[in-house]
């Protein structure tokens, strides 16, 4: 125990800081990091070196050469320098490089050297020129902060949403300041910049001068500026060799430090652990490393070689040419179970399963002593969540193993965390090794989920360590596998050195009908990179024809696009795709493969009624289809025409189309209604009135309310309306006119062809009891029961039934029988039914 202690350094009465090594790099780097421009992610991020040559003197002949290694020094790529001179790099939260040239263009590069895209930081950084840049992290996304040649600031919070913003002019501000920073106060971002002894915060609406409270006195100028991993802190390094720590807000002030150094260090960043009470900050020069906080001493350590510091969320990750190593503070599980002499219930489990493993009764001695403290639970605790904080496998399992004999003696502790951290021991484990390079500590990992975590694998291509992490922690398939192999496959369209039909094969069989996984995104992506035949092949697996078919038109492929949507019934794919065909085709080559398709043809003859019907015309007759232009131009005599000489020339080509169809009977309906139009205008002009667009019974109708009985019957001549429906009319008509005399005299003027019973019915609905009696004792004997109750007379109702001996007519009746009155009727019924029975 002793030993593992040896590299924890006290930093006060309160903590202690350690530095171990992550990995002996082997990049075989030529240079010195000095000589370079340096840009490390965090989380375990990769590492981008950029030789600069616009420092020192160098051949013109010699390009700069853009390297990007993983944290362990292993390459992932490297491509010559093609463009500007380059100010600063820095990585974005997603991985991206982004390298900000002299000009105020900013390149983003991916992580294998790939270009992806551009952006200006505006005109007026491309006339000033970039003095100094910072790539900057907020909860909105990653941002770059640009101090141009007239010391002007210019920013933007998110560079996947470009929204520049002009900072304030500093007053009187002749010179570049001495240092400065980005800082996010209130989801906003500031810039706060040192000029001699005087500091200044910009916000998007003013300049404002801000001093740090409690700062010693003496101070002529700022050196260094450093803000914690989270925006909450601040340091500043005097020209007095003092080191000022508080918030970030300068409205309280930590502890200050004298470090006896007034030479301006190389970097200064925070080196605190999530909850931590000691604040701490690590300043580098170039042969000496001090860590500093609220203690009268500091850490130091000597470099052997030019190193660079990259803050992380718990601590600071350090790398020369030779080593990555990381200092964080010691966390407090670890040091309550590892320091000299410790009696916590961590510490007392862990020599316990020692003693156990060497059969040796002290065990027993020190888990009674536990137990008699109830402390057990603590203990196992203790040592899970000291485990999570071990870098080496082997002080893992020694902690596990500690936690698992502890569980052994409790009734009821819960087995999730222990599990949990199991599993997420494995998975840092693999990540950490140096071929993969991610040395993420437990606290950045559960910060950064396992999902971030994913997508870092894939993005270094490590496709099959991130399915068996998926696998391993059972992760759901769409989240999980289907989401890695889908990458995957993107990733395999862009191996150009493969024939299509070879990657297609390939991609199907590793895919299958894996749920969640989208062949046209793969075959957009393949589409992208330069290869229709093979996005059209994988196009093929795609189930759901609403995603093929966009992509199939984007590609040009309109008509393999039209198959599809026809395939697939869908209607409103259908009419996408017509539309596209219609604006891309000329009116020939349209109409000629709309021929080819008949439901495409059915379904845009469809659109064209509501949308095009000069359309819809030259579609029929290109197909010679008289019929249906026949029914268009009826269609568009009243739609389109509102003159009476304009609808019946209408009307007159559609009975000439209709003749060409042979439909005589639709040509001969046509030319009536061409008779009744111009009938239909003479009575207007003559009688006045509203007849045009009244249908024949209507306005045959309308003539018998008017009094016009002869113009009626005339009208029923000449279309020769047949007598059973002209009386119908005529009938309706009196009625509704109550014009009773009349309507007497027209049911004398010759016998009913509808017989009488209507009379009745259609008095009754008048409520004209009386004109409905003269007609019931006319109506025939089959119909007489029925208009007897119409007119309420069941006696006599009764008395026909009886005598027709008629069953239906007796029930009929004796459904009317339901007052005391109609008693004596239905008795009468029920003697008459009996009667006929015994007979």
């Amino acid at each position: 125990m002793d030993c593992y202690t040896a590299n924890w350094n006290p930093l006060g009465d309160s903590a202690f800081y350690r530095k171990y090594e992550l990995y002996s790099m082997d990049w075989d780097l030529k240079e010195e990091l000095r000589d370079c421009l340096v840009a490390a992610a965090p989380y375990g991020g990769p590492i981008a070196l950029l030789r600069n040559p616009w420092r020192k003197e160098k051949p013109a002949s010699v390009r700069p050469v853009l390297d990007i290694y993983s944290a362990s020094g292993m390459p992932l790529a490297s491509l010559p320098w093609k463009s500007g001179p380059v100010v600063s790099l820095g990585w974005s939260a997603e991985e991206e490089l982004l390298c900000v040239q002299e000009d105020g263009v900013v390149l983003v590069y991916g992580l294998h050297g790939d270009f992806r895209r551009h952006f200006s930081m505006g005109n007026e950084v491309l006339q000033n020129r970039v003095l100094d840049a910072r790539i900057f992290h907020t909860e909105f996304g990653s941002g770059v902060a640009i101090l141009t040649g007239a010391h002007r600031f210019t920013l933007s919070a998110n560079v996947g949403d470009l929204k520049l913003r002009r900072m304030p002019e500093v007053p009187g501000l002749q010179s570049a300041p001495s240092c400065w920073t980005t800082l996010c106060q209130d989801r906003v971002a500031h810039v706060l910049l040192a000029v001699g002894p005087d500091l200044y915060l910009l916000d998007h609406a003013a300049c404002s001068t801000v001093t740090p409270p409690g700062l010693a006195p003496g101070v002529s100028s700022f050196l260094q500026m450093a803000v914690s991993f989270t925006y909450r802190h601040l340091a500043l390094f005097t020209d007095t060799g003092y080191i000022w720590m508080g918030t970030a807000s300068l409205k309280e002030k930590l502890c200050e430090f004298n470090c006896n150094i007034r030479a301006p260090p190389k970097q200064m960043v925070w080196c605190s652990r999530p909850r931590s009470k000691e604040k701490a900050v690590v300043v580098a020069w170039e042969k000496r490393l001090m860590v500093v906080g609220d203690a009268p001493e500091s850490i130091q350590f000597v470099l052997d070689e030019d190193s660079y510091l990259v803050p992380e969320l718990d601590g600071v990750r350090i790398f020369s040419r030779s080593t990555h190593e990381f200092l964080h503070e010691v966390p407090v599980a670890s040091e309550e179970i590892f320091k000299i002499a410790s009696m916590a219930p961590g510490a007392l489990l862990l020599e316990a399963q020692k003693e156990y493993e060497k059969e040796s009764q002290k065990a027993d001695e020190y888990l009674r002593e536990i137990q008699e403290l109830g402390q057990l639970t603590q203990a196992v605790q203790q040592c899970i969540e000291a485990a999570g904080h071990e870098h080496r496998p082997d002080m893992q399992k020694s902690l596990l193993r500690a936690a698992s004999f502890g569980k052994c003696f409790l009734d009821r502790f819960p087995p999730d965390g222990f599990v949990r951290m199991c599993q997420d021991l494995r998975v840092l484990n693999a990540i950490r090794d140096y071929h993969i390079g991610i040395p993420l500590t437990y606290s950045q990992y559960k910060q950064l989920t396992i999902q971030v975590l994913l997508d870092r694998l894939v993005l270094r291509r490590l496709y099959p360590l991130a399915i068996q992490i998926c696998e391993y922690l059972r992760l759901p398939e769409v989240q999980g596998v289907s989401r890695i192999l889908a990458h995957w496959a993107c990733y395999k369209v862009q191996q150009k050195d493969v024939s299509d039909e070879d990657v297609a094969r390939a991609i199907n069989q590793k895919l299958g009908d894996t749920p969640g996984v989208s062949y046209s995104d793969i075959a957009a992506r393949a589409y992208g990179c330069g290869r229709t035949e093979l996005a059209i092949k994988l196009l093929e697996y795609e189930p759901r024809s609403g995603e093929q078919v966009p992509l199939l038109l984007k590609m040009k492929r309109s008509k393999l696009a039209l198959s599809k949507a026809i395939e697939s019934g869908d209607t409103d794919l259908v009419f996408t795709v017509l539309l596209h065909l219609k604006n891309e085709l000329n009116r020939g080559d349209f109409f000629m493969t709309l021929r080819n398709q008949p439901m495409a043809l059915s379904l845009y003859r469809q659109f064209c009624k509501h949308q095009e019907l000069e359309t819809l015309k030259d579609l029929y007759n290109q197909d010679d289809n008289h019929q249906e232009l026949g029914s268009f131009h009826i269609r568009a005599s009243y739609a389109a025409e509102e003159r009476i000489e304009g609808r019946v020339a209408a009307l007159q080509t559609a009975a000439d189309a209709f003749y060409k169809a042979k439909n005589e009977f639709a040509a001969k309906a046509t030319e009536d209604q061409m008779r009744l139009l111009r009938l239909q205008r003479r009575l207007e002009d003559e009688l006045g009135g509203q007849f045009l667009d009244l249908s024949l019974h209507d306005t045959v109708t309308t003539l018998i309310l008017g009094g016009h009985n002869k113009r009626a019957e005339q009208l029923a001549r000449d279309f020769r309306i047949p007598d059973k429906r002209l009386w119908w009319l005529k009938l309706t008509a009196l009625a509704a006119l109550e014009d009773w005399e009349e309507l007497e005299k027209f049911s004398k003027s010759k016998k009913s062809p509808i017989g009488y019973l209507p009379f009745v019915e259609i008095c009754m609905k008048q409520h004209n009891k009386y004109e409905a009696k003269k007609y019931a004792s006319r109506v025939g004997p089959e119909q007489k029961v029925k208009a007897l109750l119409l007119v309420g007379d069941v006696a006599q109702a009764a008395d026909v039934a009886i005598e027709r001996r008629n069953e239906a007519e007796l029930s009929l009746v004796l459904s009317h029988c339901t007052g005391a009155t109609d008693g004596v009727t239905a008795d009468k019924i029920q003697r008459a039914r009996a009667q006929a029975q015994k007979k």
